[in-house]
């Protein structure tokens, strides 16, 4: 009998992408995973967080960035310039408007401010959006690593935290020599510590 086909990155992301289009309660799934990011020691003593913005069947950020400012935090977002992830910092949700992808992202009048932009090596704590992740860290993005670029440039003690829907996690996910993994995985039922 010989053993089974390994599933690949390309299958993963098809049944990631299916299993979070079909969840009916992901607003409330979000507001569970929030709940868990804001007990961790790493999250409540950062000062400046990457939050993504979030698009689609993505776990919702709107309401964690609304709360991270509320909270004094220094917020700062991706986005997407010349196939690379800049950095800005963000000061109002209002400040966005729909750029590559549809996500929203700054306008480039606020991008060009020197006090807005910002750098991996300030950020306390990373976290990070992802199709699929499997139980010992890895991640499996769009395929397109504009994520994995960011975080290779992350300073080596900022925690890199993924934030998913239970659908979204793998027994294994393959991996190559670019992917970085993350310290811990937040899903609306669990945190996985990545071994």
């Amino acid at each position: 009998m010989s053993a089974p086909t390994p599933i690949t990155k390309p299958q993963i992301r098809q049944q990631a992408r299916a299993a979070r289009q079909a969840l009916n309660d992901r607003h409330a799934r979000s507001q569970q995973i929030a709940d868990r990011l804001h007990t961790l020691a790493e999250y409540q003593s950062a000062q400046t967080v990457l939050l993504y913005v979030s698009v689609r069947e993505e776990v919702s950020t709107a309401d964690l960035i609304t709360a991270a400012l509320e909270n004094e935090k220094k917020v700062v977002i991706p986005y997407c310039r010349d196939g690379e992830l800049q950095l800005f910092h963000l000061q109002n949700l209002d400040e966005l408007t729909p750029g590559a992808y549809g996500i929203p992202e700054p306008p480039s009048k606020l991008r060009t401010q020197s006090d807005r932009s910002a750098t991996t090596d300030q950020l306390d704590i990373i976290l990070v959006p992802g199709v699929a992740f499997d139980i010992h860290g890895a991640r499996c993005g769009h395929g397109k690593g504009y994520y994995d670029k960011l975080l290779q440039s992350a300073r080596d003690k900022t925690p890199l935290i993924a934030l998913a829907f239970d659908c979204q996690i793998f027994p294994k996910i393959p991996t190559e020599s670019h992917d970085v993994d993350m310290d811990k995985i937040i899903t609306e039922s669990r945190i996985y510590p990545a071994a």
